[in-house]
């Protein structure tokens, strides 16, 4: 209690008030001639701080003591997320009184992550106890331990004195986590605008999205049935009665432009979703919701003519993070409010920090690429020599690395695209061309602010031999460890050409590429070396005529074989009226001597939040699009993972040639037959034999 004392007697000096703590939703922000915020603009790049760039030490007062972050006492184990907060965002009320929300931080929240507590108001005091109090109550009946993981500080940001409030301003940006959504109301007789925060409707429910335009506004109730023809004015609705799908759907079956949903009094701004088969049903028309303003209420309810139009401020950024390594990162693209995207983040550092773990065991490294630019046909192509003593190793790993030409996420390219690896080593070898590796990049550019995004960078792996990884950390780059050993024997000549590439139209990357050699440290066990790879089956357009085209292949065995495995690289793309191959669930079929059946579903396509299960594996988390969902064998900035099946039983090893096997890929265990622009399956199969 005396430290708390003082802080308080400190921060009424420096703040220029303090307001009582509030225990329930926080207010709406309503902006007036005195109060008129000017926008926040970023800073040029150069400016200050980057993603990369080493965190300083530094520390701030909390609410249970001081909270200190030294990179220099030693060997980093923990990450650190820094979140500020502030009345004046819709998204930020939402994300700190929904109940789902907060129970996912406490419950989901990785150990070895600490959380910092800041507001960038001068009501820093009464934010941090009312901070502290919403997730008090959250991990009231869970998972308590997690509180002192949580550190609440009652100085605002411009009071801090140290350089965090520098990164928050200079990364500031107008993304879906950060960033003053508004909505402005004009009436005749008003001296000055009513401006309000607004949080949209989900992204990936409604599409809509509001103009630049002045609407006028119109009084729709409850808006839970439609009304008289709105002539194209936005509807202004309450909440409650109905779900917000039959709003929408009410108001735009009446002509509405759009709907604005005001909360009732004492209730939050909540996230406005749709749920089960509502979301498959078209709304096209924008929605927000905002808190009720009395003066629009009052002329509405006169007749007066009322407009409204919409508007971003640019704001300080909401969220930072540094990483294990103790580089600063940025946090990415909330999607929407929930502290999941908090979570999925310092998950993604639990990984990068194990990773970088992983690699400091030794190997044989044979560069190949060092950020080349990859783009249009040609893709970034280098020739090397292999070493002299490749049969001793019995390990083949990729390390692989997409960057962005800049060091913000806003630099990265757009979309998220198949990137494949191909070798050849003699231009007369069956071998020649083999896709060695495959990888989707991550989609996190955008062009207005600093998001969440680069490629990925799919590190398999350094020698530390011979040196360690000192490229520039970005947010959007991911590491991860590709496993190729089974396809050795491609590697049939002492010198050998890598091309890798996606596809031509897509904006730059800079592709580094190192190959690493070891051998395994298996004990009591005999060691099988793979001889030969017998290449089987690739993919095609996903429709009535995909498996065709497919027969029945002989497999020939020689003597000298101990072991036969299947390996398979698949993934499904584009989309059909089901969703094929990208969000539907495929299933792909190898068919052995007729009796065995070899099956890869991919059962998590379409799912709402199937790749943020892969997010420990590297999966990069905080990215734009539907990054969150399932997909058919893949996820955005993950490297995809071969499938390997042990077939030796299922053979005759005994003879020659008796062996056969066939492919064959269903939907909904038939086969496919979309009615209109069927999908593709990327698909590199073999055979591999062991000796």
């Amino acid at each position: 209690m005396a430290l708390l004392s003082v802080l308080l007697s400190f921060l009424l000096v420096v703040t220029t008030h303090v307001t009582d703590a509030q225990r329930g939703p926080r207010r709406c922000l309503i902006l007036t001639e005195a109060s008129y915020h000017h926008p926040v603009r970023s800073p040029p790049p150069g400016a200050g701080p980057e993603p990369g760039d080493r965190a300083p030490a530094f520390q701030v007062p909390t609410l249970d003591g001081k909270f200190s972050y030294d990179p220099a006492e030693g060997s980093l184990k923990e990450s650190l997320v820094i979140h500020a907060f502030t009345n004046k965002s819709g998204f930020l009320e939402c994300l700190w009184s929904s109940e789902s929300s907060l129970r996912s931080l406490v419950e989901g929240l990785p150990d070895r992550t600490q959380v910092l507590f800041l507001s960038l108001d001068d009501s820093a005091v009464s934010d941090a106890l009312w901070m502290r109090e919403q997730l008090h109550r959250a991990a009231a009946d869970s998972r308590k331990e997690v509180l002192t993981q949580l550190h609440f500080s009652p100085v605002p940001v411009f009071a801090l004195g140290n350089w965090i409030s520098n990164v928050l301003y200079y990364w500031g940006c107008m993304g879906l986590n950060c960033g003053l959504s508004q909505a402005v109301f004009t009436s005749d007789g008003w001296k000055m605008p009513v401006i309000v925060k607004r949080l949209d409707a989900r992204y990936d429910w409604l599409m809509g999205h509001w103009s630049t335009k002045t609407y006028q506004l119109a009084d729709a109730g409850d808006g839970c049935e439609p009304s008289p023809s709105l002539g194209g004015a936005v509807a202004w609705v309450s909440e409650g009665n109905c779900s917000f799908f039959t709003k929408v759907r009410s108001m735009a079956k009446s002509s509405a432009s759009g709907v604005l949903v005001y909360s009732l009094p004492g209730n939050p701004i909540q996230d406005m979703n749709c749920a089960g088969e509502e979301c498959f049903f078209p709304l096209g028309i924008p929605a927000a919701m905002v808190h009720q303003e009395v003066s629009v209420a009052q002329a509405l309810q006169s007749g007066k003519v009322v407009n409204v139009s919409f508007q971003t401020t640019p704001s300080p950024n909401f969220f930072i993070g540094i990483d294990q390594q103790g580089a600063l990162a940025e946090m990415g693209w909330f999607l929407y409010p929930s502290f999941s995207f908090v979570n999925w983040q310092a998950q993604w550092f639990e990984f990068s920090a194990g990773l970088q773990s992983k690699l400091q065991s030794p190997a044989t490294v044979i560069p190949v690429f060092d950020q080349v630019t990859m783009q249009g046909d040609k893709g970034a192509v280098a020739t090397v020599e292999l070493p002299s003593d490749l049969w001793d190793f019995d390990t083949l790993e990729l390390d692989v690395s997409l960057s962005c030409p800049g060091r913000r996420d806003s630099s990265c390219a757009q979309w998220d695209h198949t990137v494949q690896l191909f070798v050849c080593c003699d231009q007369l070898s069956p071998y020649c061309n083999t896709e060695l590796g495959r990888w989707i990049t991550a989609f996190r550019s955008a062009s207005s602010c600093s998001l969440k995004s680069s490629g990925g960078c799919w590190r398999t792996s350094v020698n530390k031999e011979h040196h360690e990884d000192q490229r520039t950390r970005q947010k959007g780059t991911g590491h991860w460890l590709t496993d190729v050993s089974p396809l050795i024997p491609v590697l049939d000549s002492n010198k050998c050409t890598f091309t890798m590439k996606t596809v031509p139209w897509a904006m730059p990357w800079l592709a580094s590429l190192n190959l690493r050699f070891s051998v395994s440290n298996q004990t009591g066990v005999v060691k099988l070396r793979p001889f030969r790879v017998m290449s089987l089956y690739s993919g095609g357009t996903f429709d009535k005529n995909y498996n065709k085209g497919y027969q029945p292949t002989k497999i020939p065995i020689l003597s000298s074989t101990k072991k036969v495995e299947l390996y398979a690289v698949i993934t499904g793309h584009g989309s059909d009226e089901n969703g094929c191959g990208e969000f539907c669930v495929t299933s792909h079929h190898f068919l052995i001597n007729g009796v065995y059946n070899n099956t890869h579903t991919f059962d998590s396509a379409g799912s709402a939040l199937g790749c943020t299960m892969r997010v420990k594996d590297g999966a990069v988390p905080n990215e734009h699009g539907t990054w969150l969902y399932g997909r058919g064998g893949w996820c955005d900035g993950l490297q995809v993972d071969p499938w390997r099946i042990d077939v030796t039983k299922q053979l005759n090893m005994s003879d020659f040639e008796s062996n056969t096997i066939v492919y064959f890929g269903l939907f909904n265990g038939q086969d496919p037959n979309p009615a209109q622009k069927p999908g593709n399956i990327i698909m590199s199969s073999f055979l591999i034999f062991y000796k």
